[in-house]
């Protein structure tokens, strides 16, 4: 009866720890919003184009890739244009939203001084921010889709099946970059050097079937944004339902690290203090 009673207490601490933490999200939603909003007006900010530059962006690097790879890769793909800019706006978002969200406590660290705020609010600002810049890219893809006369097709819809896993894992990565650039500064020059990696070996600008076997296996079952981009893939260009390996791939990956990220920002946090 006494250990049934502690059970019971622990699970009712635990819940209360769940609420206390959701009620506290709540609490802060409009800073959140305010920080995301501030991060897109800076980011375009003194541009004369302004929030056109997020479709101009991807079109122009996309047609510089297409003219250096099309000779060398186009004959095995169906679309060159389009297979390359489905792999590259959702890498993009990856690479960019994990950088800017690695400065997010340092950049922070004033604020963090003088007042309570919740620390991850800064780097899940920084991911939504980059989140809304990844929506407004999708009109170049599909100005792109118009010019290439790619069929469009209903599957395209559930573009946020793909959108809500991948954000769940760029927040968890996101998480563990901050925690631990605050810590270890070096950690921004590793990770420059592991996302140009990270880069090449993700199927963007060529079919993964030119790959040596042993290489294709690792990038298939251990490289998560080949989930993310051959699911968004298989919606936009092959204009299916992806297989189910890579479905639950998606979603498995995202909460691996997510509770990764998650459990290294909450055990490190109280002593950001110290070294911002």
């Amino acid at each position: 009866m006494h250990l049934k009673a502690e059970e019971i207490h622990i699970k009712l601490e635990k819940n209360n720890e769940r609420n206390n933490r959701i009620n506290t999200f709540f609490r802060y939603k409009d800073l959140l919003r305010e920080l995301v909003v501030r991060d897109v007006k800076l980011k375009y900010r003194r541009s004369f184009l302004g929030y056109v530059w997020s479709i101009l962006n991807p079109l122009l690097i996309m047609l510089v890739m297409t003219l250096v790879f099309s000779q060398m890769f186009q004959r095995g793909i169906e679309n060159f244009p389009v297979y390359l800019l489905t792999g590259q706006a959702l890498f993009d978002f990856m690479n960019n939203a994990t950088h800017m969200s690695m400065y997010s406590v340092l950049d922070n660290g004033a604020l963090i001084k003088k007042i309570y705020v919740p620390k991850y609010i800064f780097t899940l600002s920084k991911v939504t921010s980059s989140l809304i810049d990844l929506i407004f890219s999708m009109g170049a893809l599909i100005l792109v889709m118009l010019i290439t006369r790619a069929p469009f097709s209903p599957y395209i819809l559930l573009f946020p099946l793909v959108v809500i896993p991948l954000y769940i894992f760029v927040c968890g990565l996101g998480f563990f970059l901050s925690a631990a650039n605050v810590f270890f500064r070096d950690i921004q020059y590793i990770y420059n050097a592991i996302t140009v990696a990270w880069m090449y070996v993700t199927p963007m600008f060529y079919p993964i079937e030119l790959l040596p076997d042993w290489l294709r296996k690792l990038v298939e079952y251990c490289n998560p944004m080949f989930y993310y981009i051959q699911f968004f893939r298989d919606l936009v260009l092959y204009r299916h339902f992806t297989t189910p390996r890579i479905f639950i791939g998606c979603w498995v990956m995202a909460f691996i690290m997510l509770s990764i990220g998650l459990g290294v920002f909450k055990k490190t946090q109280d002593n950001f203090i110290l070294y911002i």
